[in-house]
Parts: C-alpha cells; sequence; structure tokens
C-alpha cells in the first residue's frame, strides 16, 4: 500500500514543485500574461508568490517527512492543505468563467491529494 501511496505522492509533489517555483520565481507582469493564468489578474503580487510558497511547502511536505520518517504525520497534512489549496482555485476558477477548460487537471490533482491524504492518514495512524 505504500509504494501505491508514493505514486501520486511523487505526481503530486512535481506538480506542486513547479507552479509554486514558477509563481515565485516569474516576474508578476509576466506570470499574469502566460497562459491559464488569467486568474492571477484577481491577486496581488504578494498574494500569487504567497500561493507559490504554499505550494512549495506542500510538495515538500509530501515527500520529505514520509522519506525520512520525521514527523510523517505531515504528510497527510500537507495533501489536506493541497486538496483545499486545489478546492479554492476550483472556486476562483468557476467565478471566472474558467472551470471546465481546467476541470480535468485540477480535478485529477485534487482527487490525487485526498486518496493521499487519507491513505496517508490511515497508515501513519
Amino acid at each position: 500500500m505504500d509504494l501505491v501511496l508514493w505514486i501520486p505522492s511523487a505526481i503530486l509533489a512535481a506538480a506542486f514543485l513547479l507552479s509554486g517555483v514558477t509563481k515565485t520565481s516569474t516576474p508578476y507582469d509576466a506570470y499574469q500574461a502566460r497562459p491559464r493564468a488569467g486568474w492571477a489578474h484577481d491577486f496581488s503580487p504578494n498574494a500569487v508568490r504567497a500561493i507559490g510558497i504554499l505550494e512549495i511547502l506542500g510538495a515538500l511536505g509530501l515527500v520529505l517527512p514520509q522519506a525520512t520518517g520525521i514527523y510523517p504525520l505531515i504528510t497527510p497534512l500537507a495533501a489536506a492543505g493541497l486538496a483545499a489549496l486545489l478546492a479554492l482555485a476550483c472556486l476562483v476558477l468557476h467565478r471566472r468563467g474558467e472551470l471546465a477548460p481546467a476541470l480535468p487537471y485540477v480535478g485529477t490533482l485534487l482527487v490525487l491529494a485526498i486518496v493521499v491524504a487519507i491513505g496517508r492518514l490511515v497508515l501513519n495512524a
């Protein structure tokens, strides 16, 4: 069962690490101009950067505690936090009328995050 949870954890960690690094390292104006980043117009530069930092922390929280065995309870909490972030992203995209094209990607990540959160919580209990 542990290996079954490592695969979605790795997928989530890679996706959120890439997304978070992009949000924190790309200048705000350049980030807003990217395709599928129209939502950034509704947020301040600091808010977009904070979202990126949360994504990076979530990605690290998915992998490091479980891999090192140090506070492995952080892993399901990180997965739950990323699931909450994705749920909020769905609300923002729905409000902007952009949810339909993003739903396959966001929905898949949301399901993976929920599976990892529940699976790791059960295994670490």
